[in-house]
C-alpha cells in the first residue's frame, strides 16, 4: 500500500470514527430526552384527550399493551423536541469540514429554522388537517349506521399518518436551502422538477386528506406554496453563493498575481 492509499484509508477510518461518535451521542440524547419526557407524557395525553375530536369519543384499549405502547410512543415523539435539533447540529458538525467559514455559519442557522417549521407544520396538521379528516370519517361512519368504537392505538395511528407527512412537508424550504448550500441542488434543478414535485405533493395531499375536492385543495395548496418557497429560498442561497464564489476566485487570482 503506497503512501497515498494509506492517507486515504486513514481519512476514511477517521470519518467512520467521527460518524460513530456522533451517532452514539444522537442515540444517547434521544434516550435521555425520552426518559425525561415520560414524566410529562401523562399530562400531554390528558390534554389531547380534553380537546376535540378526542374529547367527543371514548378511547378503548383492545390489548393489554395498548396503554404502554401509546405511552412509550408519545414519550418518543416528545423527545424529538430535543433530539431533532441536536441531530441537525451533529449533521452540521459532520459536514462542516467540507464547507467554507461563511457556509458553516449559514448552514448552522438552518437548525432553529428547521425546528420552527416542524412546529408550524405540526400545528397546521393537528388543528386544521386532522380535524377535517376525522370529521369526514366520523360522518361516513354515522351515515353507514356503524357504532363508533375507537381503540387508542388506532386513533394515534390515524393521527400519525396525517400529522407526520404534513410536518415533514414544512421542512421543504430548509432542505432545499441546505442542499443548495452543499451544491447538491440549485434553482434550475428545482424548476425542472416542478411538474413531478407538484404531482407527488398533490398525491400525498390526496392520500392524507378526506376524499373530497375541498379537502384535497385545502391541503394541496399549502404543499405547493411550500415548494415554491423552497425554489425561492434556493435561488436566494444560490445567488449569494455565486457572489461569494466570484469574490473568492477574484481574491485567489489577485493573490496569484
Amino acid at each position: 500500500m503506497n503512501l497515498l492509499n494509506r492517507l486515504n484509508w486513514s481519512l476514511y477510518v477517521e470519518h467512520l470514527s467521527e460518524l460513530r461518535k456522533r451517532l452514539f451521542w444522537i442515540l444517547a440524547v434521544f434516550l435521555v430526552s425520552m426518559i425525561t419526557a415520560m414524566f410529562f407524557t401523562g399530562d400531554v395525553l390528558h390534554f389531547l384527550k380534553s380537546r376535540p375530536p378526542a374529547s367527543l369519543i371514548a378511547w378503548n384499549a383492545f390489548s393489554p399493551f395498548d396503554g404502554i405502547k401509546i405511552y412509550m410512543y408519545l414519550s418518543a415523539a416528545l423527545s424529538m423536541i430535543v433530539a431533532v435539533p441536536f441531530t441537525l447540529f451533529q449533521v452540521w458538525g459532520f459536514v462542516k469540514k467540507g464547507l467554507r467559514k461563511d457556509e458553516r455559519l449559514a448552514a448552522l442557522k438552518y437548525i432553529p429554522v428547521a425546528f420552527v417549521l416542524v412546529i408550524v407544520g405540526f400545528v397546521f396538521a393537528y388543528f386544521v388537517v386532522f380535524p377535517m379528516a376525522f370529521r369526514f370519517t366520523t360522518d361516513t361512519t354515522k351515515n353507514l349506521g356503524l357504532v363508533e368504537t375507537y381503540g387508542i392505538a388506532q386513533y394515534f395511528s390515524f393521527l400519525t399518518n396525517i400529522v407526520v407527512p404534513v410536518s415533514l412537508a414544512f421542512e421543504l424550504p430548509v432542505i432545499a436551502m441546505f442542499l443548495t448550500r452543499l451544491r447538491i441542488l440549485n434553482p434550475a434543478k428545482l424548476g425542472k422538477m416542478r411538474k413531478v414535485a407538484y404531482m407527488v405533493l398533490v398525491l400525498i395531499a390526496c392520500m392524507i386528506s378526506p376524499p373530497e375536492f375541498f379537502s384535497h385543495i385545502s391541503v394541496s395548496i399549502p404543499f405547493i406554496i411550500l415548494y415554491e418557497v423552497s425554489v425561492l429560498m434556493s435561488r436566494v442561497v444560490y445567488r449569494k453563493q455565486q457572489r461569494l464564489d466570484t469574490k473568492y476566485d477574484d481574491g485567489m487570482n489577485y493573490g496569484a498575481v
